[in-house]
């Protein structure tokens, strides 16, 4: 059991027999009357984001989840292929199951799958990835490298914000928790 004086970004808890990822909260202590934690809850299952609040001291259950390291094959249509790297077992996800982290997904990446009551309900991807830039505008004369940015579409298809100094073909480290640009790769 969790306590909400446990609370931290990216725990996962088992609320209303559903397992959450603790998105975002906040101790709230008011003049008058008990504090409490307002939390934003991503739905582990459907991905759906809800705003809860829990008094403080407030119990909540640890979720019956398991991590399999797995390694991305390849995409079908809206379905995702991963492969266990013990067994060798391939199982498919959704584009929903997955939501942003598809568009950081490269053939033969390691990640982890999480299972819930096993079954596989999401992954977790490597905290940074690298990329090449497949498309992008031109930076024009005039433009400093610390000026702004312009929208970049990746190998993947996942479109980030980059500087204006980053042309097709370089190759990005990018961070898969917040989707944005960390620095250019030699």
């Amino acid at each position: 059991m969790y306590s909400t004086a446990d609370f931290r970004k990216g725990l996962k808890i088992e609320w209303e027999g559903t397992p959450y990822l603790i998105a975002d909260f906040q101790h709230v202590k008011p003049g008058k009357g008990g504090a409490f934690v307002r939390t934003k809850l991503k739905n582990l299952v459907n991905g759906r984001v809800v705003d809860q609040t829990f008094r403080s001291g407030e119990k909540v259950e640890r979720p019956d989840l398991q991590e399999k390291d797995m390694q991305y094959l390849y995409r079908e249509e809206d379905r995702f292929c991963f492969m266990d790297n013990e067994t060798y077992e391939q199982i498919w996800l959704t584009a929903d199951q997955l939501g942003d982290g598809k568009g950081f997904l490269q053939d033969n990446l390691n990640l982890k799958v999480i299972y819930y009551k096993n079954q596989p309900i999401t992954v977790e991807l490597p905290t940074f990835v690298e990329l090449t830039v497949s498309h992008t505008e031109p930076g024009f004369r005039g433009d400093t490298a610390s000026g702004g940015n312009k929208p970049a579409t990746m190998e993947t298809g996942a479109v980030i914000q980059v500087p204006l100094f980053i042309e097709v073909g370089d190759r990005l480290k990018v961070d898969t928790r917040t989707g944005s640009y960390v620095e250019r790769l030699k």
